[in-house]
């Protein structure tokens, strides 16, 4: 298969490669940044921990959603290097180029989108 009619695969090539770049930055920083949370009731207040509880969390989702959007971009060069790109990977209709503009890791056309409910 080649690559779907109306998409500039190498521009959509270099927008995948600087946020693959800058995902793998922020996922690498993430574990110098990472707040661990002490549980220790002696050290700081109820509240307080309830707070660093929280926020741990928060950056712990902020990681995996990371990490989620990465594996989706790697996917898209992958599909780039093998021709397939632009493409749904459900039902192999072309994916609108606006919603490759959009989000260059798309996979799914908006159809398959809507029906899994997930828009990936």
């Amino acid at each position: 298969m080649n690559d779907a009619p109306g998409i500039d695969t190498s521009r959509m090539k270099s927008a995948l490669d600087k946020r693959v770049a800058e995902l793998e930055r922020l996922l690498e920083s993430f574990a110098d940044t990472r707040t661990d949370t002490a549980l220790d009731q002696q050290r700081i207040g109820r509240l307080s921990r309830m707070d660093a509880i929280q926020q741990q969390a928060m950056e712990d989702e902020t990681h995996r959603r990371r990490e989620r959007e990465l594996a989706l971009c790697r996917a898209a060069q992958k599909r780039i290097a093998d021709g397939d790109y632009g493409y749904c990977t459900a039902c192999e209709e072309p994916v609108a180029p606006k919603r490759l503009e959009n989000d260059p890791s798309a996979m799914l056309c908006i159809a398959c989108a809507s029906r899994a409910g997930a828009g990936g």
